[in-house]
Order: C-alpha cells, then structure tokens, then sequence
C-alpha cells in the first residue's frame, strides 16, 4: 500500500521530534557567544510546526539556574494546518508553552539573566541536551544570521515563474491584476502569488506599520486595504535579506485566505491556515 508523505508528518504531530543538523550553530547575548557547537539538534516539542534549537549543556557558556520569576500565563495560539490537518501550535505560541516533559532554567551569563530561557527535555533520547528560546538569543548558523525561528529541513520554498492572468479581489473590488507573477510553493502552505507593484492598486492601500519575519525569506512590510473590515494588513513585500528569496525581492503578495484570487478565470478556494482569521504574523 502506498503511503502519502504528508499523512506520516502529520501523524507525528502528537509526538517529540528531533533531528541532528551539520551547521555550526552559535547562541549570542550583547555580541558574545553562550553557544558554539557542532552537534545542536532541532526539536520539535508535541504539536509544535516551527523547531527550536537543543544545543548539548557541555557547549554552553552559561550557567542553568533555578528560575527566580514565577511562570507566567502563555497565551497558546492553535491551529488546523488545512482542512483535514492536524491541530498544532503556531509560532505566536510562546516558548514558556511546553507540551513535552521537562524543566525549565534561567541561563545566567557574566552580563544578563535569561528568565526561563532554557528548557532540560526529560526524554531520554535527548539527555545532555537544553532546548534554548529562540527569541532570548541572536543566532548564527555558520557565519549567516537566522532569524523567526530556526529553518525546518523538511521544509522547501520553490518560487516558479508564471505567464497565467492571476487576479486579486476584495469586497468586488480588484486590488491587483498580472500575467508576471511569481507563484512560492512552500511546504505544507497554500500557494502565493507574487506580482510586481505595477500590477498593484497600492495608490488605493495604506501603508501599515506592522513587520513580521521569515526564516526562509526576511522581514516583511505591510499594507492594509482600508475600505473593508478584512483588509487589514491584507498584503507584504519582503526585504532584499536573503538570497534563496531573490525572485520575490520588491513584489506585493496577499493572503489568499481573506482575498479573491483567481487564475486564468477560475477563482481559487480560500486555503485554510493559520492566517485564515486570525491577525497574520508572517506568510
């Protein structure tokens, strides 16, 4: 019996996950290193869609000490990934939420105390090893930054060029018509059209002041279509940040989940995903 790839992913949803990378990875606090090691893991805790870095204790520069603050309430945001997906936390869901057994630590260096900022998995496979909080620390992989959280290596970005009419509709109004669009596959997500500014009624958008970041693509800017209750913050452009990007550097996407999209005449389902009804937090 065949099976299907994405079944088998989800059906690991529930469960701890670990994969050992290659990459030198660093943990930085004020410009000094509290990890260097060649040996990290990402781990994905229960229910978790984003990893986070587990680095060994041996190559921590820091000392893990009982936390001072009492845990505070975190806000867990959840998710269906597609119709008949699994139920899953969203990287809005903060890293104080653990879903696995464990123990939490402040990591204290010469210079801060990092609240909660490490976490001791208490499952055997993962002995000798702290899962760290991606957003307590600047990160390195090799000699490149890595922003959002760390990148999935079952995780792919395509970007294919398009000649098809792909139209944009919001509240019978057309915010953007093209036949130079550039269409990202990303795993596990809808399909998202990428066209040029020209293509774009911006003169009719505003500008917003909202930036969010991507792992896989940079840091995002927002408009919002101010003439209709979903419009806000409908539509990004990343910056020029990474290369694996290029072909979407300067060109306006939107969330197909609130908008109209359609393709050589035939108007696309609205996918279902995190940004379906709730306020983005990135594409």
């Amino acid at each position: 019996m065949a099976t299907k790839l994405s079944e088998v992913i989800f059906g690991t949803f529930p469960q701890l996950r670990y994969q050992p990378t290659p990459k030198r990875v660093r943990a930085m606090v004020d410009g000094n290193a509290v990890v260097d090691t060649l040996y990290a893991l990402l781990v994905w805790e229960p229910r978790r869609v984003t990893p986070m870095y587990a680095v060994p204790e041996v190559d921590l520069q820091a000392e893990l000490a009982p936390p001072k603050q009492q845990p505070g309430q975190i806000a867990e945001h959840g998710f269906r990934l597609g119709r008949d997906g699994p139920h899953g936390l969203d990287p809005r869901t903060g890293f104080g939420r653990h879903t696995a057994d464990g123990e939490e630590f402040d990591v204290v260096t010469s210079g801060a105390r990092l609240p909660r900022a490490a976490f001791r998995p208490a499952d055997p496979d993962l002995a000798g090893h702290v899962v760290l909080d991606f957003n307590a620390f600047e990160w390195l992989e090799d000699d490149e930054e890595i922003i959002g959280h760390p990148r999935d290596p079952f995780h792919r970005v395509d970007i294919r060029a398009s000649s098809l009419t792909v139209e944009v509709r919001l509240d019978d109004v057309t915010l953007a018509t093209t036949n130079a669009a550039q269409l990202l596959y990303e795993t596990m997500l809808p399909v998202r059209y990428y066209i040029p500014p020209a293509d774009v009624l911006l003169d009719i958008m505003e500008p917003s002041p909202k930036k969010t970041v991507c792992p896989y693509k940079g840091t995002a800017s927002y408009w919002t279509y101010p003439h209709s209750e979903t419009g806000r913050n409908i539509a990004w452009m990343y910056d020029q940040r990474f290369r694996d990007a290029a072909q979407i550097h300067g060109l306006v996407s939107f969330f197909n989940e609130r908008v109209d999209v359609t393709v050589d005449g035939v108007r696309q389902e609205r996918p279902v995903t995190p940004w379906s009804a709730t306020p983005p937090e990135s594409p």
